[in-house]
């Protein structure tokens, strides 16, 4: 049965008038307004003792409040709003674990660069500091401090506007990551007079402050790149949340200089532009001898400089943290600072600047590229006929149906589901691809699908292993609920990997990597109200796809795939320990 908690004039045993809303305000109200007055009013979360009525003062203020299935998927949400719009994400939850399923979001958003500010309701720190055994007792601020860029503490109500503006500022200033505000019970339930809370807002000046690199090193920077006689750009997902594109593409294209993106930078320049290098990561590796890196960091991802790459290869790194410089391999052009006022500063120095690069170099890359589309073409050609389905059948039949939707943005997660659509599906648009990131952890799918289509209304397609999906999918039902327009692919192979894994004892029992080859995911459409598809078949599939796509509406496709499609890791095998003894995975 449901409750109505109003407020009402009474008087209290020492006859004093009890607070009215809005003559008096809560510390849950004056944290709505905060977030509000600051524009951020996408707020993500699950909710509880004791945040559950500042959800409800969110909404109030005229806020959109989403609410989760699971903390960890709402913060992924959150994540991926501040990537799409670099305005920090907002994450709400309760206190204990559901601060850690929170804070685990929160810790990938630093990793990855996202700006995100996580609040959760917190027990009384005096409580806690006496270890008296209160409420969900932990020391979440303390714990918290490890994993964020900064870490605030409100112990009474006038301290929320404060922490709230000084947390957009740290989540968005210099490299950005996530932030947490540990938002106790007594500053929540604390009663102020409105005229007296009203004292405490303001508006944040300059609340992102870029800072341009110096002179001298953008002087350097052109010199080397201008030298060069086979240069290369790499762009990473750092250009891509800059927004920064006309510039990149002033940069490629006047100084017709061959480009190659990392996952989440596909799209910033056209993967199939003619001046795209994807196809030749290697040969870039082993031939340039320049290599301009922007907003990517030099590490297990590009061999941490080392290895394949060619020993005599200058790097130019343009990035905002200048400890990211000489990280795993010295750079002989840093450039820090913004990567707006960066490229602008570069490109105002290259004016007049003729270039030295070899003219064979580009004409090569191209040749080169021809020839390596035309057989993964081929390939894909080979594999659509299928049956049943591999992953390469698979996205076969996805393919052209994103090639003929290129606004729509795709998130991507799993082992050979993650490696095999970023090598099969091109990207045209910026920021229109969204992956596990630096971390490569799974179970970023739902909560980063649902950010997706919250943070730009756009239409989402996720495409996911089934192991993948079980981290995240239950909140399905929160697209549902919502009614946002995602359409969401799972291939399912039956297993961690694929599905053929053999126990090596003598249980015979199941093997870890074994899931289930008969799950019915679409079935979930059932459950929570979406249009539902299963299918076996390439055509099947890019029916169901189009359809889900065009309705703007939930959706949900189960991809029967061949139990032996995949292989362990997907393309990242080598980072698996040797074994020593026999097993089929």
């Amino acid at each position: 049965m449901a409750t109505q908690t109003t407020t009402t004039n009474t008087t209290l045993a020492d006859g004093a008038t009890a607070p009215k809303f809005p003559e008096q305000v809560t510390g849950m109200y004056i944290l709505a307004q905060a977030l509000h007055r600051l524009g951020l009013n996408d707020v993500y979360g699950l909710v509880g003792i004791p945040v559950t009525e500042a959800a409800y003062a969110m909404q109030k203020v005229g806020m959109n409040y989403y609410g989760f299935r699971f903390e960890q998927q709402a913060g992924m949400a959150a994540a991926t709003h501040g990537f799409l719009t670099k305005q920090p994400g907002v994450l709400l939850t309760v206190s204990s674990l559901g601060f850690m399923n929170g804070l685990t979001a929160t810790t990938n958003a630093t990793v990855n660069c996202y700006p995100m500010i996580q609040i959760s309701g917190a027990s009384d720190p005096h409580m806690v500091d006496m270890n008296m055994g209160t409420y969900e007792q932990l020391d979440q601020f303390n714990a918290a401090k490890p994993f964020v860029k900064a870490a605030f503490r409100c112990s009474h109500a006038k301290d929320i506007p404060s922490a709230v503006a000084r947390a957009y500022r740290a989540a968005v200033s210099g490299r950005p990551g996530g932030v947490y505000i540990d938002m106790t019970t007594p500053a929540l339930a604390e009663v102020m007079d409105a005229a007296e809370a009203e004292k405490l807002f303001y508006q944040p000046v300059d609340i992102v402050s870029p800072v341009a690199p110096n002179a001298e090193a953008v002087k350097r920077a052109v010199s080397i790149l201008s030298q060069a006689k086979r240069p290369a750009i790499l762009l990473g997902k750092g250009a891509a949340y800059a927004q920064v594109d006309d510039k990149i593409k002033e940069l490629v294209e006047k100084y017709n200089i061959p480009y190659l993106a990392m996952s989440m930078a596909k799209g910033l320049m056209p993967d199939e532009g003619p001046l795209s290098a994807l196809a030749c990561r290697s040969t870039i590796m082993e031939q340039a001898d320049v290599v301009m890196v922007i907003g990517a960091r030099i590490n297990w991802m590009l061999s941490f400089g080392r290895g394949r790459w060619n020993p005599d290869v200058k790097f130019i790194q343009l990035d905002v943290e200048p400890q990211e410089i000489d990280r795993n391999v010295p750079v002989a052009a840093p450039v820090v600072g913004d990567m707006g006022l960066a490229l602008d500063a570069i490109l105002a120095e290259m004016q007049g600047v003729k270039m030295a690069a070899d003219p064979a170099w580009v004409t090569s890359l191209q040749a080169e590229t021809k020839e390596k589309n035309a057989k993964f073409a081929a390939r894909l050609q080979a594999a659509s006929t299928a049956s049943p389905m591999n992953h390469w059948t698979a996205l076969s039949a996805i393919k052209p149906v994103l090639a003929a939707n290129p606004d729509v943005i795709l998130i991507n997660e799993g082992a050979n589901t993650l490696d095999d659509t970023r090598d099969t599906i091109t990207q045209s648009l910026p920021r229109h691809r969204v992956d596990c990131a630096s971390w490569s952890i799974m179970g970023m799918g739902m909560g980063s699908t649902i950010g997706a289509a919250v943070a730009t209304g756009k239409s989402v397609v996720a495409i996911e292993g089934d192991s993948a999906f079980g981290f995240s999918g239950m909140d399905f039902a929160t697209i549902c609920r919502y009614q946002l327009p995602c359409t969401v692919v799972i291939f399912n192979n039956g297993g961690i990997y694929n599905g053929i894994g053999v126990d090596p004892g003598d249980s015979k029992g199941l093997a870890p990597t074994t899931l289930d080859i008969n799950a019915r995911y679409d079935k979930m459409g059932e459950a929570f109200g979406a249009a539902n598809y299963y299918v076996t078949t390439p055509k099947e599939l890019a029916d169901a796809l189009t359809a889900g796509i065009a309705s703007r509406k939930p959706c949900i496709i189960n991809v029967q795939l061949a139990a032996d499609s995949g292989a362990e890791s997907g393309h990242i095998g080598y980072l698996n320990p040797a074994p020593l003894i026999e097993y089929t995975v």
